[in-house]
């Protein structure tokens, strides 16, 4: 389900704790969006599996993660 956070928003949710990532396998982490996009981050090569905001169910695209890792200084 695409949501309507532009990258501003979403870079200043970063540090907001709510967050939830389900991984490739199934396995759920929650947090901020910062910790959630760092760890989808580490496993980008599998696959980064969907983050969503857990008060409003809004999922990341994939595009917007990728923006989240460069704005984090994470390699591509």
């Amino acid at each position: 389900m695409p949501n309507d956070y532009s990258q501003d928003d979403l870079t200043n949710r970063l540090t907001k704790p709510g967050w939830q990532r389900t991984d490739a396998s199934g396995a759920t982490q929650t947090g901020t969006l910062k910790e959630m996009a760092t760890n989808a981050h580490a496993d980008r090569a599998k696959h980064p599996g969907v983050v969503k905001e857990i008060e409003t169910a809004i999922e990341l695209e994939l595009i917007q993660l990728q923006q989240l890792w460069e704005h984090l200084g994470l390699p591509n």
